[in-house]
């Protein structure tokens, strides 16, 4: 375990300086990233562009200019948004917090769901049952998730009038009820798909680790068909689930960008958006950078989990 770890985190160190790379990459190299012409606006002379260009150090050679950069993004330091004024570190402390949260209820109440649906999916594989939940769960995953977030507007928000269509953020530390009272629309909306495809692929798994032979030798010791299938089945079927959920996670933080422009949160996915639409390069920059990083750290971790919910693994 111990090489393993150490493995990982040579990879993992790699892996991020690639990122940082590209990162860095995408202001130099883009056209139209020229922050001096940015911050000047299009109508500076070439002589005020050269010489906030040689200020801000923009004409030292590409590698000088990188490791300069990494050194600011080791410190925390991310830059500045020319568009909105702010440090970029500091958005990202708004809004990060809000995505997170988002990702983090939708994606949790996705395995709550999907965990006992794909057991008994699985335990019950050609009945009525698994019939309805696979047919369910085929029809979800055909639909793409704005259209259910739309359907779910047009049904609480403007039909029924339960819940409010575009509501104002109000952190969850300020007021936990209403936080929550806010998001059940469009952690709904996430969710609903997490739930579909969760469950197909746990479903799968487990109905091949069901033919397993560990699993005939349990039946005959006489152990319970819950203590095998919570206790033997379930950990032996989660290496892919487990992978898609690292992937959820990490993607969330951009796949969000949708559902947040949708219901009017004010999160990452949405800030990204605006940034782009208004080649505020710092702002994209930076966000990229945290994206990048957050899939390259959660799918590092969800790699050694396998090791902890899957015994084939943990004893070999």
């Amino acid at each position: 375990m111990r090489q393993l770890l150490l493995r990982k985190l040579v990879e993992l160190i790699v892996v991020l300086f690639v990122v940082t790379l590209v990162s860095f990459l995408l202001l130099s190299l883009v056209p139209g990233g020229n922050p001096a012409v940015r911050m000047l606006g299009d109508q500076a002379t070439p002589e005020a562009v050269a010489e906030l260009r040689a200020e801000l150090g923009l004409d030292d050679p590409l590698p000088t200019r990188y490791l300069r950069w990494l050194g600011d993004v080791l410190r925390g330091d991310l830059g500045r948004s020319i568009d909105l004024n702010q440090d970029v570190a500091d958005v990202l402390r708004e809004k990060v917090p809000i995505t997170i949260e988002l990702a983090a209820l939708s994606i949790g109440i996705g395995v709550l769901f999907a965990v006992p649906l794909g057991i008994v999916s699985a335990w019950k594989a050609g009945t009525r049952l698994d019939k309805v939940i696979t047919s369910t769960s085929f029809a979800v995953l055909s639909l793409p998730s704005f259209l259910i977030a739309i359907v779910l507007l047009i049904l609480f928000a403007v039909r029924w009038k339960i819940l409010p269509a575009t509501p104002a953020w109000v952190p969850i530390t300020e007021a936990p009820l209403t936080n929550l009272k806010n998001l059940i629309l469009p952690v709904s909306a996430m969710a609903i798909g997490e739930i579909a495809v969760l469950t197909r692929v746990l479903r799968s798994d487990m109905i091949e680790v069901l033919q397993s032979n560990f699993i005939e030798a349990a039946r005959a010791k006489g152990m319970s068909n819950r203590y095998i299938l919570t206790r033997h089945a379930l950990p032996a079927s989660l290496t892919s689930m487990l992978t898609l959920i690292g992937l959820q996670i990490a993607g969330a933080l951009t796949g969000a960008v949708i559902i947040e422009q949708i219901f009017g949160l004010p999160g990452l996915g949405r800030t990204l958006l605006l940034a782009i639409s208004r080649r505020d390069l710092v702002l994209v920059q930076g966000m990229v950078l945290i994206v990048a990083a957050s899939y390259v750290i959660v799918n590092s971790l969800v790699d050694l989990t396998y090791r902890m919910t899957d015994p084939r693994l943990r004893h070999g």
